[in-house]
């Protein structure tokens, strides 16, 4: 195995259910399989780019995040019009847990991923990768290409955009 194969083999298995997840949260669709191939594909296409700046997670994020943006415009589609009702036998991973599967068993989680749905896209963004993923503030601007400070910013108005479209409840 070349070395550029091993480093993205090595990637795959480290972060591609946490792009799996991103993705299903950035979409809304469950079935974002390809996508995640396509990134990886990409990410292997483009190794040579990669010059070590962000982290490997970052730097991929980044990747899949443009592909589903170029699948969206492909399909000249609005994948964010509607929320989607998750269907647990969509799932790519059988009995295991997957994110869909954990929202469907969390009303509260449907509801916030339902609420998420709802905002401009700069909300749903930065919610998605640092109140989701958990990305600290430095990584979602990398994701982003946004300044640290437009990161903070977006991600305060989003949580109270959240809080007031939804009765002002501490759970978002």
């Amino acid at each position: 195995m070349s070395n550029k194969k091993a480093i993205i083999s090595d990637w795959f298995h480290q972060y591609s259910d946490d792009v799996y997840s991103y993705l299903v949260y950035y979409t809304g669709r469950t079935d974002v399989e390809d996508l995640v191939q396509e990134a990886f594909i990409k990410a292997s296409k483009g190794l040579h780019s990669y010059n070590g700046k962000a982290s490997p997670k970052t730097w991929l994020f980044s990747i899949a995040r443009n592909a589903a943006i170029d699948e969206s415009r492909k399909k000249k589609n609005k994948v964010w019009n509607n929320a989607l009702s998750f269907d647990e036998s969509l799932g790519p991973h059988g009995g295991e847990e997957t994110p869909e599967k954990t929202l469907l068993q969390n009303e509260e989680h449907q509801e916030l991923y339902t609420a998420i749905q709802t905002l401009k896209k700069n909300y749903r963004d930065v919610l998605i990768l640092r109140g989701i993923k958990e990305f600290s503030v430095t990584e979602t601007a990398e994701v982003l290409n946004w300044k640290e400070s437009k990161v903070r910013t977006n991600y305060y108005r989003a949580l109270q955009s959240l809080r007031k479209r939804h009765g002002g409840r501490d759970q978002f």
